[in-house]
């Protein structure tokens, strides 16, 4: 029987609209389609949670679904007095009530622990931006079926610049690398369990070199890149590499190896998750 799964777009109309200013792709859209291509025979829909005008679906509506994936999101999760973000801590806890397995990338990773009793912060590093490099699964993570088949050291592409800090009771780490000690958790909660990744299995370089257009002056303020030229200028390199994945002069510029260039190591995590679903 094919899967039935929802997809939570992270993102307020907002965030949306920038994306698409940008060239990049609404982050709901982007899982919808890296779904669609693992798992042809899937009925996927979408929600906007963080829409005040957006209804959220129930217990019953949501076990409905074989699966709930969370995208990224440019809310910040410890603003909890945001109402796009409480809404969405109050659906990831329907949704451990529920019992409806979970996957989700960066934001789903801090939402994942703050509805199960955890905390973030701000990262005192600030932005990891771009690819997060070495990132090391744990004696859990090697164990882990999220991880069957990835290296035990990899690099990954990323962009966030909170951090998880204090886990709950169900909640375990994966892996972690020198900027963020939290990049992979798993939560279990009930009958419910949440795997989720601090870094984003479903970009490609293109869609990092449309967040770096979009967050450039961020970046330069935060020291990222030295100018806004320089940040358009790694922008255009990852655009060209993206085009021609075979240009080994850039895979050499921009240091990337095969957990970012190869889509099958890229996106195990995703793959695992849904072979999970049986």
């Amino acid at each position: 029987m094919a899967l039935r799964l929802l997809v939570l777009d992270g993102y307020a109309a907002e965030g949306r609209d920038e994306l698409r200013e940008a060239g990049g792709s609404v982050a709901s859209e982007l899982y919808e389609r890296l779904l669609r291509l693992l798992s042809p025979e899937a009925r996927v829909e979408r929600a906007f949670p963080a829409d005040a005008g957006s209804p959220l679906p129930d217990a019953t509506a949501l076990r409905g679904f074989d699966g709930v994936v969370w995208t990224g999101s440019s809310l910040t999760i410890h603003r909890e007095g945001d109402p796009r973000v409480a809404r969405q801590i109050e659906l990831a806890r329907a949704v451990y009530d529920a019992g409806v397995p979970s996957f989700g990338s960066c934001w789903a990773a801090q939402l994942a622990v703050v509805a199960a009793g955890g905390r973030c912060t701000a990262n005192p590093r600030g932005r990891e931006f771009g690819v997060a490099r070495r990132i090391a699964l744990d004696d859990a993570g090697r164990a882990h079926p999220m991880f069957a088949g990835k290296p035990p050291v990899f690099d990954a592409l990323t962009s966030h610049s909170d951090e998880i800090t204090t886990l709950a009771p169900g909640v375990r780490t994966l892996a972690a690398n020198d900027w963020s000690r939290v990049q992979a958790v798993s939560v279990e909660r009930g009958p419910a369990r949440f795997w989720a990744v601090q870094y984003h299995p479903e970009y490609d370089l293109h869609e990092v070199a449309s967040l770096c257009r979009l967050r450039a002056g961020e970046l330069v303020r935060e020291g990222r890149f030295a100018s806004l030229a320089a940040a358009e200028r790694y922008a255009d390199d990852l655009e060209a590499l993206h085009a021609e994945p075979e240009r080994d002069d850039l895979r050499r510029a921009l240091d990337l190896d095969a957990s970012v260039l190869d889509p099958e190591v890229r996106t195990r995590e995703v793959r695992n998750w849904l072979a999970s679903l049986g």
